[in-house]
C-alpha cells in the first residue's frame, strides 16, 4: 500500500503539469507576499492582520525560498528510493539553496531603503553564505559527472526488494515532512518561530533514514566498497546537519567540506569498482 502510494505520488510529482503548477504557485505566493507587505505598510489591511505581517519587503524573498526549498525536499525524498548517490547530491543542492536564503535574510532585518551604514558589517556574512553556495554548486558539477549509475550485483529479486524497502522509508519520510511542515507553519502563525528550525529537524531525520538504508543494504550487498560508500554519504549528511546550525563562515565551510568529501568518496568508490588492468 505504501509502495503503491509512493509510486502514484512520484509519477505525478515529476510530471510537467505539476512542475508548471508549482512554478506558478511559487511566483504567485511571492507576489501576494509583496502586495500584502505593501498594503500593511500603507495601513490598508485590518490591524490584526497587518500586525502579523513583516514590514520589510525582503521577507517575501525569504518566504519564496522556504517554499522553493520545500519543493526541493520533496524531490529529494523521491530520489532517495532510486539512487543513494543522487539523493546525497540533492541534499547538497538543498544546502546550497539554504545558504543563498541566508544571504537574503540579512536584508530582512534592515530598514528600507537599505543603507550602507547598516549593511556594511553584514557584507562578510553575505559573502560567506553566497561563496559557500557557489563552492557547493561547482563541486556538484564534478560530483554528478563522477557518479556512475550501474545495476547493483546480485539477484534481481533482491534488488527489487531493496528498492521497495527504500520506497517505504521514503514514503514515511514524506509523511514526516508533511507533519513537520504543518507544525512549523502553526508555530509561525502562533508566533513561536518554529519554522526557523524546520530544515534542521528534517536533516536530522535524514541522518537516521540514511543509516537505516545503510543497514538494510547489508542484506543485499555486504561488499566493502558499497558499505563504505553508503556509510560515507551518511557522514556527509551529518556534516550538512551540523552546518545548518553553525554560525556564518563555519556553515559555508562545513557545506563545502561535505561536498568535497562526497566527491572524493565517489572517485574512490569508482576506483574500487573499476576492473583490474591487464597483467595484474
Amino acid at each position: 500500500m505504501l509502495v503503491a502510494a509512493f509510486d502514484w505520488l512520484e509519477k505525478r510529482w515529476e510530471s510537467l503539469p505539476v512542475r508548471r503548477a508549482v512554478s506558478g504557485a511559487l511566483a504567485g505566493a511571492f507576489l501576494v507576499a509583496l502586495a500584502a507587505i505593501e498594503l500593511a505598510g500603507d495601513g490598508l489591511l485590518p490591524s490584526g492582520l497587518a500586525a502579523a505581517l513583516p514590514r520589510n519587503h525582503f521577507a517575501a524573498i525569504e518566504l519564496a525560498f522556504y517554499l522553493l526549498l520545500s519543493y526541493e525536499v520533496v524531490g529529494l525524498v523521491f530520489g532517495l528510493a532510486s539512487s543513494v548517490s543522487r539523493a546525497a547530491g540533492k541534499q547538497l543542492e538543498i544546502f546550497s539553496l539554504i545558504l543563498l536564503r541566508h544571504a537574503f535574510e540579512v536584508f530582512a532585518g534592515l530598514g528600507e531603503p537599505v543603507r550602507w551604514e547598516e549593511l556594511r558589517n553584514l557584507v562578510p556574512w553575505m559573502l560567506s553564505d553566497a561563496g559557500g553556495a557557489l563552492a557547493i554548486f561547482v563541486v556538484l558539477a564534478f560530483y554528478y559527472r563522477a557518479c556512475r549509475h550501474r545495476a547493483a550485483p546480485g539477484d534481481p529479486a533482491d534488488r527489487r526488494s531493496f528498492i521497495t524497502s527504500k520506497k517505504v522509508i521514503a514514503m514515511l519520510l514524506l509523511v514526516a515532512f508533511a507533519a513537520m511542515g504543518a507544525r512549523a507553519v502553526w508555530s509561525q502563525v502562533a508566533r513561536q518561530g518554529g519554522i526557523h528550525g524546520f530544515f534542521e529537524g528534517f536533516y536530522t531525520l535524514l541522518i537516521f533514514a540514511d543509516i537505516l538504508i545503510v543497514l538494510m543494504s547489508l542484506r543485499y550487498s555486504s561488499t566493502y566498497p558499497v558499505v563504505f560508500r553508503n556509510s560515507g554519504l551518511a557522514v556527509a549528511t551529518v556534516l550538512l546537519r551540523v552546518g545548518l546550525s553553525a554560525p556564518p563562515f563555519y556553515n559555508a565551510a562545513l557545506g563545502t567540506a561535505a561536498a568535497l568529501f562526497a566527491l572524493a568518496l565517489t572517485h574512490a568508490f569508482n576506483r574500487y569498482e573499476a576492473p583490474p588492468s591487464a597483467g595484474t
